[in-house]
Parts: C-alpha cells; structure tokens; sequence
C-alpha cells in the first residue's frame, strides 16, 4: 500500500502596506508634480491653447461694441459664451488660474535647477576614468624611448591643447606614474537653458505688471478738437486691476488735419496708400506745445505712454432744429466707414429738440451716384459729391433713463418714423449746403459741411520694455541652448619600463553630438603636432 504526501504548499505573499502619506506628504508630492519640467510644458501648451478663444470671439477690453453686437445677434449662444467669460479671455479666472500655475511651476522647477548649476560651474572635472579605451571617442599615442618626453611632460602638453580649446581643465596625479588631464567645456549650454527659463518667468511677470498697472483707451478726435489724458476724457477706458489714475500723463493732443491719399491707379484704385494725421501735442500743461504727424504703425509717445492711429472716417456737419425753431443739435456727427470707399452709417441725436426729441438714422456716401433704380451708391472715397441719406423719427430716444446706450446705434422700437423712402414724404437726401424740412412741423435738419476724424488707441503698458529684455534673453538662452554641446576629454600618460610613452586619449558627450568624432580628430592631430615640435626642438638641443 503506498500513500502519497500532498504537496507543499507554497509560501503565500503578504500584502505589501504602503505607508500613508498624509497631509505633508500629499503636499510634498503635489509641490514635486506642480515644479517638475513636464508639467510646466504642459501648463505652457494649455496656456498656448487657452488663449485661442480670444482670437476666435470679440473681447470686450479690445473691442466692447462688437461684443455687445455679437449678444444682440446671437441671443441665445451669446449669454453662455459669456457666463464662461469667452469674452473677456485675458482676464478669466480660468486664464488667469493657468497663467499663476505656470509661473509658480517655472519658479520652482528653474530654482533648484540654477542652484545646480551654479555648484557645477565651481567643481572640478571628473576624474579621469580606468578605461579610456571604453569611451565614444578614444586615440592612442605612442612615443618612442629617444624622444625624451615623459609622462608629465605629455600631460602639460595635453593640458594647454586642451585650454586653447576652451576646455576647463583640472591636473590629476602629477607625481605618479600615471598623470592625466581632466577637461571639460559646455557649461554655457546649461547656462542657456537656465536663461531660457528665467526668462519665461520674467515674460510672464513683465506682462503681469502690464496688466495690472497699465491702462488701454480709445477716443474719436474729430479735426480742430482735441483731447486731454484723463480718465474722463476717453471714448473707452480699460483699466488694470491695480491701475491708479496718478500713472497717467497729463498730455493733450489736437488734430488740426487729416490727409489721406488713395490710389489712383486702375488696378488697385481706391486702395490707401498713406494716412497723416497733423496733430499739435502738449506733453503736460505746464509743457510748449510743438507739431507731430501721427501714422500707422508710427505711434506719438510720452514717456511711456503711446497713442496709435487706428482708424479714421468722415463727420458730417449738421443743425437740426426743432418744431420751435430753435437749434436742437449743432457740429460734426462722426459716421461708421462700412466699405473701402467709405459708405458710412450716420445715427444723430437730437434729446433737446422740442416738443419732442428728434433722431435720424442713415448713411453717408463720400462721393454719392445714383444707379438705373434710383438708389444711390458710394464710388470713390474722396468727398467730391458727399450726401446724408436718412430716415427720421421722434419720440422719446431714451437718454433720459441712466441707462448707457451706444451712441452710434438708434433704437426705433418706440419711436415714431417721420421720413422714410417707404413713406408718403420720401427719405431725406441732403447734399452739401442743403436743408430738408421735417413732416408735420417737427423741425428741420441742414447739411452744413464735412470734416474727418481719427480714432485713436492710447496704450500704456510698464511692462511692455521688461517684456522686450526678457523675449530677448529667452531667444538668445534657446540658441546658446541649441548650439552649444556639452563635451568631456581626458588624456593620460604614462611611461614603460622600456622608456616608451603611451598618450592615451579619450572624449565623452553629454547627450546626442555629432561633432564629437570631428573634435577628437582635431585633439588627436593637435597632440600628434605638439609632441612633433617637442622632439624637434629635443633634437636640436642635444646636437
């Protein structure tokens, strides 16, 4: 009868207890995850990312009645878009979230990194390895015994080949057998990266100290009027979040002329070829004045402060007077260019008109044509045959709510339509010089004259010269980056009982380089070349 013994079992594995971290340690491994370079790639590229929608969508600090447009035609998109501030990208939370994580990522990654290399820049060159032969790039020199070389005569030689080759070199062993030469050169590729990122960091705070200390305005000067930099005194006025009112320079400028030239050729005719803006400029008020010709692309600046030609157009000249007779509205009505031959929309507003308020809604053509319908059309943007085409109305225009209403938009709704091309009493048509009295005794309105205007875009920005330093630096810490290559050589002599000297050679890199077999080629002809002219002068010495 035979039994059979089971079979032993195997030893179980105990589970393995992973210790807690706890609240110090979840920190300490958030901190390590939040500084590591990878994580500030990533946070750069979603910042890249984020920053699209700024592009796609109008912002409300560039540009507000373009956004208040976009709600108008887009009612129910619109208010979504803007609850997620698609608007206002810049100065979104989620924006502004990506931008601190990417600065507290880049500071804490760089910090540590530079401490670093500044240990490495004051430590010697390894030590010269066993086993040259083992290198990427190694070279062996044999001297015979009549040579009168020796082993640290050969290293000496090696030493000063190596310095003139920029090389940081450390002697080792002198007085053994065996000495040898450590060297080393490429620091400055680190000290690029190093740069590289310093810079990132001083891009970022640059453009932070723009936003939070700067201010951005735009305002419509019509010719012979002028402007003073006060907060006040703008069209619109975006602020930082930090701005203060002292910042802001008390200049003035006055447009006395605006010139535009077009092109008259037949196949681009039409097209602008220069704007000029004659302006007289007051840096304070205690300041002479003195004459500026502000262009595109060529902006007037005071100390700091820039002021930008953005766009121009033509105001018409009216008087529109009431149902008593008297003047309701006098001056110059700055119209909206649509086209390049400036066919403008024209909205004026007359709340003092009595005994009721009078509004006008239309467009202005620079040189107006009429076509086989009857309808007319702007050809040229000179002023060589300017008229108003308009429709009126009265009514209570709502100014007198407190409610802010675009100056340059007139809303019908409540209002009472007086001329129309659909009504009994026609549009109104004004050429220069004209009048056209209103239906049922409502007033008249006059086409007096023709001025143009400039819209101008003031921007001060105290980070903007920071921002300029920083992008260079980063540039030239890229290229240094990109270009310089990190090598180690070392060369070791030693002398046999024979009296032969062995020069061995060899060369190591830091990475991926190309030119590393060239640069050993070159220290190997250059020891070849040294010790040549050491035996010659030996020679000569001895006979």
């Amino acid at each position: 009868m035979t039994t059979t013994r089971p079979a032993p079992r195997k030893p179980q594995k105990k589970d393995v207890a992973v210790p807690k971290l706890g609240a110090f340690g979840m920190l300490r491994w958030a901190w390590k995850q939040l500084t590591s370079m990878k994580t500030a790639l990533q946070l750069l590229l979603l910042l890249a990312v984020a920053a699209v929608p700024g592009s796609l969508f109008p912002q409300r600090q560039a540009n507000p009645a373009v956004v208040t447009k976009y709600l108008q035609d887009n009612p129910d998109l619109g208010p979504w878009l803007d609850r997620v501030q698609l608007f206002d990208v810049y100065s979104s939370v989620w924006f502004s979230a990506i931008y601190l994580l990417l600065f507290v990522s880049l500071v804490g990654c760089v910090t540590p990194r530079a401490i670093h290399h500044a240990k490495a820049l004051r430590s010697r060159p390894p030590r010269t390895p066993r086993r040259l032969a083992r290198m990427p790039q190694h070279g062996t020199i044999e001297l015979g015994p009549d040579t009168g070389i020796t082993a640290t005569t050969a290293v000496e030689a090696g030493a000063r080949i190596l310095r003139r080759r920029r090389y940081r070199i450390d002697l080792r062993d002198a007085d053994t057998e065996t000495p040898s030469v450590a060297a080393e050169r490429g620091y400055i590729k680190e000290t690029g990266n190093v740069l590289f990122h310093t810079a990132l960091i001083g891009v970022l705070v640059s453009v932070a100290v723009g936003g939070m200390f700067g201010y951005r305005g735009q305002k419509l000067v019509i010719e012979d009027e002028g402007f003073t930099n006060t907060e006040l005194g703008y069209d619109s006025f975006f602020p930082g979040t930090s701005f203060s009112a002292d910042s802001m320079i008390p200049f003035s400028v006055t447009l006395n002329d605006f010139d535009v030239t077009f092109d008259r050729n037949p196949d681009s005719y039409g097209n602008p070829i220069d704007f000029a803006a004659d302006m007289t400029v007051q840096d304070g008020p205690s300041a002479s004045s003195r004459d500026e010709i502000l262009r595109v692309n060529e902006p007037i600046g005071f100390s700091g402060t820039n002021v930008y030609l953005i766009g121009n157009g033509y105001a018409p000249v009216v008087t529109v007077r009431d149902g008593d007779g008297n003047i309701a509205l006098q001056g110059p009505i700055p119209s909206l260019p649509n086209d390049a031959t400036y066919n403008s929309t024209v909205v004026i507003k007359a709340p003092d008109a009595r005994p009721d308020q009078l509004g006008f809604v239309g467009f202005f053509l620079p040189t107006a044509m009429v076509d086989e319908n009857g309808a007319a059309f702007g050809s040229d943007p000179d002023p060589m045959n300017p008229q108003l085409n308009l429709n009126s109305y009265y009514g209570d225009l709502g100014l007198d709510s407190g409610v802010p209403v675009n100056v340059y938009e007139l809303d019908t709704a409540g209002l009472t339509q007086l001329n129309g091309r659909n009504l009994p009493d026609g549009g109104i048509v004004l050429s220069a010089r004209s009048t056209h009295e209103l239906p049922e005794g409502k007033g008249s309105i006059s086409f007096d004259g023709l001025k143009r205007y400039v819209a101008l875009d003031v921007v001060y920005d105290p980070g903007k010269l920071g921002a300029l330093v920083f992008t260079t630096a980063a540039l030239l810490g890229l290229i240094t980056t990109l270009m310089v290559s990190r090598r180690r050589a070392w060369i070791r002599a030693k002398t046999l009982p024979d009296g032969r000297t062995t020069v061995e050679y060899g060369l190591l890199a830091r990475g991926e380089d190309h030119g590393l077999a060239g640069e050993a080629l070159k220290i190997g002809r250059a020891l070849t070349e040294q010790f040549s002219d050491e035996i010659d002068r030996s020679r000569k010495a001895t006979s």
